[in-house]
């Protein structure tokens, strides 16, 4: 398997899920698992040239295939004659169109991928239980627009990106049981050749390869292709599973910039060429790479989704054989680097605290208002005034390099405020985090249900990166 997200970035079992020699054996699987369908069904095929197709069913040699669709221009056409003449007889696709074989050989690996990236994402969501639980009672530094707002914790950060993990989970688990195997439909999806074959509709052959293949949903009414709009739902789920590593991959950017954690850093590693003095967070930005190229394959698979021409055509072929595979790639490279963006954080517990004392008195203001309003003063005229001595607080702040808003907004009488009770909040931020300890043990709880008899969500750990 070619190309730089499989080369590079993927790991060995997705590349093995989407190689050329796995469909091709899959492929071979479902022409078998149809021929003893049929045998079942009355058709009468003798069980010694089904035992002459398992037989060379791993006999795959890529080199003969392509010269065969180099003369015949028909990739599956290939296919099928290599086979045929591997085992000395004409008995796989009868009944069948390509769509037949090569669409539901695409959902299952579309299957067997959203069941291995479905692993990975409770691994990644455990690791995020577990920061939030660490730092469940770490004061930080809340941002909105980049810019000091009030008090949080950084377990309510994690927590945070979990609870959208956690939607997304959701609608993976929830799609892996409504995702459809398109079944035997035939040229058009009418199931004509095959009636004609077995004298009556072959429904339950469709059930018997439905079973076999651990699908719980099975298309009824397909043309020749199954709606496109079905390929758009998965890519836009796993846009969505990228979101929240996305998020913290940004958020990790940020707070290293500021000194606040770092992603780790080995002795041999360099962090600059040209700087040797730098520790960039490396993994974090290709993360956020990564999400991009997810996102375009979303968007180029939207563009074939509602554009079928009338039962079918191939003009989204190309589309899918470049986007589904790649975009499996690109989320198994983002969980796993997000997984090991996370395990190996290193948190500096003194700069989030020397950020928090810089800023904290200004993280009062919202305190004070609702002081204010709790003691009868309007709102409105509380807020007036609380903003003018934070006004010159900053000003005082950037001129002397002192923060006196506690002592303005204590001895304005307009406010009625005590300066020792001010200056206990300052001293015990954490009793300005809120709700935040309360959510981030109401997100534990979501998250140990559902990694619940997952034995890998907390034993995985992706391989080394680069």
């Amino acid at each position: 398997m070619s190309g730089v997200l499989a080369e590079r970035y993927a790991s060995d079992q997705m590349r093995k899920i989407w190689s050329r020699e796995n469909k091709i054996s899959l492929e071979r699987d479902l022409w078998i698992m149809v021929m003893k369908a049929q045998s079942n069904a009355g058709f009468s095929i003798d069980t010694s040239m089904i035992s002459k197709y398992e037989r060379v069913k791993s006999t795959i040699d890529l080199i003969s295939i392509d010269k065969r669709e180099r003369v015949l221009k028909h990739d599956v056409k290939a296919r099928i004659e290599e086979f045929n003449s591997l085992a000395g007889h004409q008995l796989i696709h009868l009944g069948m169109t390509s769509r037949d074989l090569t669409e539901n050989v695409e959902l299952f690996q579309i299957k067997t991928s959203l069941e291995f990236i479905e692993k990975k994402a409770l691994s990644f969501l455990y690791r995020l239980g577990e920061k939030s639980l660490s730092h469940i009672d770490t004061a930080l530094v809340a941002r909105t627009h980049n810019v000091p707002a009030q008090v949080t914790t950084l377990g309510k950060r994690f927590a945070t990106w979990a609870e959208e993990l956690i939607f997304a989970i959701k609608h993976l688990q929830e799609l892996q049981r409504r995702l459809p195997l398109r079944g035997i439909k035939g040229a058009v999806g009418t199931s004509q050749d095959a009636i004609d074959l077995l004298g009556s509709s072959q429904s339950g052959i469709d059930q018997e390869i439905t079973k076999a293949l651990g699908f719980e949903t099975l298309a009824i009414s397909p043309s020749q292709i199954y709606p496109r709009s079905i390929d758009f739902e998965v890519l836009a789920t796993l846009v969505q599973l990228s979101a929240a590593a996305s998020n913290m991959a940004t958020n990790v950017r940020l707070m290293s910039g500021y000194g606040l954690v770092s992603e780790g850093f080995n002795s041999d590693q360099v962090g600059s060429s040209a700087m040797p003095h730098k520790v960039n967070a490396r993994l974090s930005e290709r993360l956020n790479g990564l999400a991009v190229v997810l996102k375009g394959y979303a968007l180029m698979i939207s563009e074939i989704s509602g554009n079928q021409w009338n039962e079918g055509d191939v003009s989204c072929s190309v589309v899918r054989r470049v986007a589904l595979p790649d975009s499996f790639y690109a989320i198994d490279a983002i969980l796993d680097t997000a997984i090991n963006i996370i395990i190996n954080l290193e948190i500096n517990e003194d700069a989030i605290s020397a950020e928090l004392k810089a800023n904290l008195p200004f993280m009062l203001s919202s305190k004070v208002l609702m002081l204010c309003v709790k003691a009868g003063i309007g709102r409105e005229e509380a807020h007036k005034i609380i903003k003018e001595h934070a006004v010159t607080a900053s000003t005082n702040l950037r001129r002397n390099g002192e923060n006196n808003f506690i002592e303005l907004v204590s001895s304005d009488s307009r406010l009625g405020l005590e300066k020792e009770s001010l200056v206990k909040l300052l001293n015990t931020p954490l009793a300005l985090t809120g709700d935040a300890k309360g959510q981030v043990e109401r997100i534990l709880a979501e998250i140990s249900k559902l990694i619940a008899g997952s034995d890998e969500a907390t034993s995985y750990l992706p391989g080394e990166m680069l």
